[in-house]
């Protein structure tokens, strides 16, 4: 057991004492931030621009109908032709000019509007001038047709179905939708994380292998410890780098906001402020709702949950990387061994959105919550929406021992393979090596 902790403490200094490693801790999060720094102060410039758009309504049904805001402003045209129309909003540098004729019925006129501008004009804000028209052709058309407008639209009723279980719990829409994206996360983290430090795992084995190193070691060190070692201290340094991005990311957040002004988060809220004051109360009810969704997520089983199936999920790929990298005598050998590995991973990803989404309790989440190389992603989407302890716990079990198999099974491959130089490994010859 000496041995171990040496080989731990051993991989561990070495990944973290790299340079490579420390530019990447200190340089990753600061990519980032700059990234959603200059995101966030591009989107400022936007959001701090002002549109004029001049209406020329030769029809005179929609003069009242455009009101301005922040970022658009309506200047309307009266006893001026369209030609002259178009040359003065091109010479003030408006961006553009909403054209809509005199025609004889709402149905003509609906094919006529004309929008002109120099470049092509942002969905956005055609998606506001369409829908204003849209609005007020409905009620003329209503009108035209001899019905009262306002009377059909108080006659609308809004149907909202009530989400609740037989055991009286009370759910909701927004609610699943919350629940999937905690899910989400946390199968993307853990997918991540098993694809770069993986890696990172695979790329010490061939270093080693490639420098004669390892012949020295395991002459003292049986490869199952050896094995261990590597996965253990590796997935040390990777946690440690994690844990440095995270509190990196927070002191550069801080410094950039301090220094230039820009505040990603502060935007987001004055946007969604703003978004809720031109809804009004629904946008607001939507908001206490999801607060309230939030507050009724299984916080305390996910975090635990998470870091089981976390911490088994990545081990049990790691121990399979490590044994590819043992198998090969360069990285660019490995493509023929990664596939096996990385359908699992996309396999339970598909699953987790297409499946769960749909079904969360169906025959297929279960099945694949429990098969230990889905399980990790799978499981970790079907929680938020209540999974019975026991599964969880022999979902977890299952993942643990499956672990501990699968170094067994990678220690045999490692113990021949890292001794093996200059041919290139095939599947039938690496059955023949569990079998010395």
């Amino acid at each position: 057991m000496n041995h171990l902790s040496l080989i731990i403490k051993r991989e561990y200094l070495t990944k973290v004492r790299n340079k490579s490693f420390i530019i990447m801790t200190f340089l990753s999060p600061l990519i980032m931030v700059g990234i959603f720094s200059l995101v966030a102060y591009l989107s400022q410039l936007n959001n701090d621009k002002v549109r004029t758009i001049s209406v020329l309504d030769e029809s005179g049904l929609f003069v009242h109908q455009f009101e301005d805001d922040n970022n658009l402003k309506f200047n309307t045209l009266t006893d001026i032709s369209l030609e002259e129309a178009k040359k003065a909003t091109e010479l003030n540098g408006e961006y553009g000019l909403l054209f809509i004729p005199k025609k004889t019925s709402i149905d003509e006129l609906a094919k006529s509007i004309t929008f002109y501008s120099e470049d092509s004009p942002s969905l956005v804000v055609m998606g506001d001038i369409e829908r204003t028209i849209r609005s007020k052709s409905n009620t003329l058309k209503l009108e035209e047709a001899g019905f009262n407008a306002q009377q059909i639209s108080d006659l609308r009723v809004d149907i909202e179905t009530k989400l609740e279980t037989f055991a009286g719990e009370k759910t909701s829409k927004l609610g699943s939708g919350l629940k999937l994206i905690f899910g989400g996360i946390a199968g993307y983290l853990l997918f991540m994380f098993i694809i770069i430090y993986g890696n990172m795992i695979m790329r010490s084995v061939i270093e080693e292998k490639t420098s004669r190193i390892i012949e020295v070691i395991v002459s003292s060190v049986k490869p199952m410890k050896l094995l261990l070692g590597k996965i253990l201290g590796t997935s040390l340094a990777g946690v440690t780098q994690f844990t440095a991005w995270v509190l990196l990311l927070s002191i550069f957040s801080f410094a950039i906001t301090a220094i230039f002004g820009i505040d990603p988060s502060a935007m987001q809220a004055e946007q969604m402020q703003t978004a809720v004051e031109a809804s009004g109360n629904e946008m607001e009810g939507l908001m206490m709702e999801a607060i309230l969704e939030f507050q009724n997520l299984p916080i305390l089983n996910l975090v635990i949950m998470f870091l089981l199936f976390f911490i088994g999920g990545y081990l049990l790929y790691a121990s399979l990387y490590a044994a590819i990298g043992a198998a090969v005598d360069s990285e660019t050998d490995t493509q023929q061994f990664m596939l096996p590995i990385l359908l699992p991973l996309i396999l339970a990803v598909y699953v987790g959105f297409f499946t769960v989404i749909e079904d969360p309790h169906g025959t297929v989440s279960q099945v694949f919550s429990f098969i230990p190389f889905t399980s990790p992603v799978v499981m970790l989407m079907r929680i938020p929406f209540g999974v019975p302890i026991w599964q969880q716990i022999v979902s977890v079990l299952i993942l643990f021992a499956t672990f501990i198999g699968t170094v067994w099974f990678a220690a045999k491959i490692y113990r021949v393979g890292i001794l093996m130089y200059g041919k290139k490994p095939s599947y039938k010859e690496i059955i023949k090596w569990l079998k010395y």
